[in-house]
């Protein structure tokens, strides 16, 4: 028969002497596992919690009740509150994401993910992605201008189909949001979005002089389907890739357009005019295709703007390279 109360003792001072560093946890284990041994009866169990915003970690014990149930220890020095309480309370608790310097909550989170608008990315790259925007303007207290904050408004009723005026206050109502908080959160929208054309500004013509070539116009046909079909389609000319659109053999999609050469299939974005493609894998399908023309890229306002996007997107995949990020899901 135990000694139930000198047990938890014990425990206790167990609990105390624990070092509560992250790189400490192991050996923190190592010790519960040594007085577990000790107490077999007990099957002890040690639960190590993160602390939110810190490197510390807290510890529970867990013990197996010679009577039934479980009896769980937890020792803490100080003000003696337990660490599920004092965890509910601490400033980072709610605390979903750090990206350098800015620390985004749950609440943050799930109120930026209905201003995201990019179909290439996750919810999760995005919302990384906007952070490293928002360590770039966070000491700009620049007066958002009303041009920028009239475009960011249309933009955001757009694409969520709040098509007039008399719609656009159901939305924050539903999101749980005062007026006034809508317009903070435009204005935070329109901010990051000036910041974004800023920078693509910026960027773009020296992108475009360093990759004139990708922002070539380039005109051409292509098809893309079963491999098979295409072979079947033959021929050197034009003419010889237009297909029958069904057939026993499997359907071919076509498509005939000018481009920037960047955002034609990869296969098709270095050829001369009437250089014939493929039939060639092209993901999960096959590719053929003719370059129909192609012109030398120009400084123009519509190319410029394509490199600034480009380049953008480019220097924020360099910054997420480099950005510190930890995302808090304990």
């Amino acid at each position: 028969m135990i000694d139930l109360g000198t047990t938890l003792a014990s425990g206790v001072r167990l609990l105390r002497g624990l070092p509560r560093g992250h790189a400490q946890v192991q050996q923190a284990r190592q010790t519960a596992a040594a007085w577990a041994a000790d107490h077999p009866e007990l099957k002890a169990e040690l639960v190590v919690d993160e602390r939110p915003g810190t490197s510390v970690v807290d510890f529970d014990l867990l013990l197996q009740d010679p009577e039934g149930g479980t009896i769980a220890l937890t020792a803490r020095a100080g003000d003696g509150v337990p660490w599920l309480i004092d965890h509910s309370t601490h400033w980072a608790a709610g605390r979903l994401v750090s990206v350098d310097e800015i620390h985004l909550s749950v609440a943050q989170a799930l109120t930026m993910i209905h201003s995201l608008s990019r179909r290439d990315a996750t919810p999760h790259d995005e919302i990384v992605d906007q952070c490293l925007i928002l360590n770039e303007i966070q000491h700009d207290d620049t007066p958002v201008g009303d041009e920028d904050l009239q475009a960011a408004s249309e933009e955001f009723r757009r694409e969520r189909g709040l098509h007039d005026r008399a719609t656009t206050p159901d939305w924050p109502a539903e999101m749980g949001m005062t007026l006034q908080q809508f317009d903070a959160y435009i204005g935070d929208i329109a901010r990051r979005r000036s910041f974004r054309r800023r920078r693509e500004a910026e960027l773009g013509p020296a992108y475009l002089a360093a990759h004139a070539e990708r922002f070539d116009r380039v005109r051409a046909l292509w098809s893309i389907g079963p491999e098979q079909v295409l072979a079947d389609l033959g021929g050197d000319s034009p003419e010889g890739l237009l297909p029958a659109l069904a057939g026993p053999a499997g359907e071919v999609e076509t498509t005939i357009a000018e481009r920037f050469a960047f955002e034609l299939p990869e296969p098709l974005q270095e050829g001369a005019p009437g250089d014939v493609v493929g039939p060639t894998a092209h993901g999960t399908a096959f590719l053929a295709g003719v370059i129909l023309g192609r012109a030398a890229s120009s400084a123009d306002e519509r190319t410029l703007a394509a490199a600034g996007r480009v380049a953008f997107t480019e220097w924020l995949a360099e910054r997420r390279a480099t950005a510190s990020i930890e995302w808090h899901w304990s």
